[in-house]
């Protein structure tokens, strides 16, 4: 059986960015005009008024800086507190499928691809556009591939589920080349009024080529030696909108139709949960933590990548042996492992030993170990 690589990445950057001090000045500019909306109520003791944010609790809470967002203008409206995004035709190419052919170029360019070359494309995000048809398919057909195309959805461990479904598909003979592309336009699911979590996410999309070492002529391949995912139901991390929303007479705007989550409850059980799982793999794979140069870990919490690594090789580890994108990007949910990857691979040599791992709702685990060819 031929071996499978991974051959070219590519990253769409969105056009705006947010910094934390114009997103603390907006959400406190909310805070106070909401607690003034209800001062008879939290007066009485009826509603707790809401709490400022600042730039020291994001940083220090969560390592991020700042976000890459499709549209800056609605999220810093404290009367809106949301992307405003201009309604497309039936017959226009989506937002999604934008971000995510500019994407797939970059990669294919990357690979060497053409069109032709390429049998499947997985587009793989914690919320699509729409439920169908698949936008999978319009990529396809935006890009002029033949073949097959679907959607899938594990939510921030998307990008390793999807590419070992690439990898199998590969290695079972129904496709040679797959590109497995992530577009993550996560501010339209973020809940932007909620101090816990209105600094986690940002925009972004990934792409990646994986082939048939036998069709790869990329300078720049890394062998899958091997994949592996796990899933375990929680509700720690949770968003209840649905196309059964409307049935049930529930109000659209309600909190439980965004994003979100217990996020103590999250720290303290997915680190053990993803440090194991990764662990397992490797040693599936007779290799020991020890052995990998550099872990692309998923980018949702600096402390929490800190603390699987150094779970795993037992002690501190800095950016050389797990870097971080998420000072710059945020948490872009199932792309974060490919930017880490894209961004943070062009100094190993051959033999060297990575291993990509993404964790989150579900809860959701998947690793990729692959080799510097």
């Amino acid at each position: 059986m031929s071996a499978v690589v991974i051959s070219g990445t590519g990253l769409y950057q969105p056009p705006h960015t947010i910094t934390n001090a114009e997103l603390v000045e907006a959400f406190n500019a909310y805070v106070d005009q909401h607690n003034a909306q209800h001062a008879a109520e939290i007066e009485s003791g009826q509603r707790e008024p809401l709490a400022h944010s600042s730039v020291e609790f994001i940083e220090k809470a969560s390592g991020i800086k700042q976000r890459y967002v499709m549209d800056k203008s609605g999220v810093l409206d404290p009367h809106r507190m949301y992307p405003r995004f201009t309604p497309r035709a039936d017959d226009e190419l989506s937002m999604m499928a934008e971000i995510a052919v500019d994407a797939c170029h970059k990669a294919m360019a990357a690979a060497g691809k053409k069109p032709e070359d390429i049998d499947a494309v997985i587009c793989g995000a914690s919320n699509m556009q729409r439920a169908y048809p698949a936008v999978a398919v319009e990529i396809q057909q935006a890009l002029g591939i033949k073949g097959f195309a679907f959607d899938m959805n594990v939510a921030c461990s998307t990008a390793t589920f999807a590419l070992e479904q690439a990898v199998n598909a590969i290695r079972c003979g129904s496709a040679k080349c797959v590109l497995v592309v992530n577009p993550e336009i996560t501010s339209a699911h973020q809940e932007w009024r909620d101090r816990d979590c209105h600094f986690i996410f940002g925009d972004v999309a990934t792409a990646t080529v994986v082939e048939s070492a036998d069709t790869a002529t990329s300078a720049d391949q890394w062998e899958v030696l091997g994949t592996k995912l796990a899933t375990q139901f929680s509700n720690n991390i949770r968003n209840n909108f649905g196309f059964m929303n409307r049935c049930e007479d529930t109000d659209p705007n309600a909190r439980d139709k965004t994003f979100r989550q217990e996020g103590r409850k999250v720290f303290k059980e997915v680190v053990p949960i993803a440090a194991a799982h990764i662990e397992g793999h490797l040693g599936a794979l007779s290799l020991e933590p020890t052995q990998v140069r550099r872990y692309w870990l998923h980018q949702a919490n600096q402390s929490m990548n800190q603390l699987v690594v150094k779970r795993l090789i037992g002690g501190e580890a800095g950016p050389d042996v797990a870097p971080l994108i998420l000072d710059e990007f945020a948490n872009t949910s199932s792309a974060g492992v490919v930017i880490a990857f894209h961004k943070h691979h062009t100094d190993m040599k051959s033999g060297d030993v990575g291993v990509l791992c993404s964790f989150g709702a579900g809860y959701s685990v998947g690793s990729v170990v692959i080799r510097k060819r």
